[in-house]
């Protein structure tokens, strides 16, 4: 039998209070946005439920597009049929028929949200129950692990009659919780917790560091198309690439050796915040997990930090290798991580980088050296892409 809708349920949301509707709206336009091709779809949305009505769209690929949207807990294909008992009846017989197995188990799970319908939960309970049991010899209840869960939902306009969950992306709607900079490295972590970020609903730009001759042009395309990759969440993305050579050049000239890592993150710190103010973003998002490498001990981050009051948030701060990796796997990012073609981050990686650094030693070593005006020029110079799912479309614009 064929589905005529699909009723989208919503998970974080429903905890929400008087701004709850500001939240659907956001989820609406995701759903919106990401099913601009069909033409036909229309999406309707209330305080508890949306519905995308088909209207003759293939309704398989808009499930697989619903999968990815953040702010979905769970959707299901459903058909919707006249409150009236009979009907209802006949529609539950034909939806069943239409993909039971033999030796399968049901259980029927009624929801009446308007307590007027003639029939209570356990009446509906039991007229669809005993209708199911009639016509189809060997069907059996398990009200625990049914193979078939028939739900019924009652409301004021319609039935809506359903036999399948599909869990969704969970999380809040993109867009929902302010704009943040995404230090986006080559590597498997950053795109990870870009997405973790998005899924939270934030609105996310990506800040690149470049460094010609010493990264080459693949590495600049490993990240483009790791931006892509996010950028299919909500269909665009904003990706600033940064020249950043001569400053590292500066480091490592004027720097001691196992400090240059400590400055080289200052720096691209100090050029983010930047670019978040020029952008009206709020925070800074990286992909630092708690001593997975030098620069991601308490003592360093304590000093890297003190370059910026703009809030750190680091979604991968407690996680492991192996769980950020799984992570990256299912969000098709790491086989593009995993290219062999490096950022500057590990080009200029000294062989013992300091792991414990301290503030005074660090002002003092760039005390020799002007950064506000190596700064500043590197910003100038920064190249922005808008990347999108559809196209790649490139301006190359400073930022002021």
């Amino acid at each position: 039998m064929k589905y005529d809708r699909i009723l989208i349920r919503y998970g974080e949301i429903s905890t929400k209070g008087r701004n709850r509707h500001k939240f659907v709206e956001k989820l609406r336009r995701s759903v919106v946005n990401s099913l601009t091709s069909f033409p036909n779809i229309k999406v309707e949305a209330s305080r508890d439920r949306m519905y995308v009505i088909l209207n003759g769209e293939d309704g398989k690929e808009i499930i697989e597009k619903l999968k990815g949207i953040f702010g979905i807990q769970s959707f299901s294909p459903a058909i919707k049929v006249e409150r009236d008992v009979e009907n209802i009846k006949q529609t539950t017989l034909e939806l069943v028929s239409s993909i039971f197995r033999a030796g399968q188990t049901f259980k029927v799970t009624p929801k009446r949200s308007d307590k007027t319908f003639e029939l209570d939960t356990d009446g509906i309970n039991r007229v669809i129950g005993a209708h199911l049991l009639k016509n189809f010899p060997g069907l059996k209840v398990n009200v625990k692990e049914p193979d078939i869960n028939v739900r019924i939902e009652v409301r004021q306009e319609a039935v809506y009659l359903s036999c399948e969950t599909i869990q969704g992306a969970g999380g809040l709607p993109v867009k929902s919780a302010g704009k943040a900079m995404l230090m986006l490295s080559g590597g498997i972590d950053s795109p990870v917790a870009g997405y973790l970020s998005m899924k939270r609903g934030l609105e996310v730009e990506a800040v690149h560091f470049f460094s010609p001759p010493y990264t080459s042009e693949r590495s600049k395309e490993k990240v483009i198309d790791l931006t892509k990759k996010l950028a299919e969440i909500y269909g665009s993305l904003t990706l600033h690439i940064v020249p950043f050579t001569e400053i590292q050049q500066v480091i490592k000239e004027q720097v001691p050796e196992n400090y240059t890592m400590t400055t080289m993150r200052r720096m691209m710190l100090r050029i983010t915040d930047e670019i978040r103010k020029q952008r009206e973003g709020l925070a800074i998002i990286t992909g630092e997990s708690l001593g997975q490498v030098a620069s991601q001990t308490l003592e360093s981050m304590y000093a890297i930090n003190e370059v910026t009051n703009t809030p750190i948030l680091r979604p991968l701060i407690s996680m492991d290798k192996t769980d950020i990796i799984k992570i990256a796997q299912e969000i098709d990012t790491l086989e593009i991580s995993n290219r062999p073609f490096e950022d500057c981050c590990t080009i200029f990686v000294p062989a013992s980088p300091k792991t414990k650094p301290r503030r005074e030693k660090v002002h003092r070593y760039e005390s020799f050296v002007d950064f506000e005006k190596l700064i500043e020029e590197a910003v100038q110079k920064i190249e922005t892409l808008n990347i999108t799912t559809d196209d790649l479309h490139s301006e190359f614009n400073a930022l002021f």
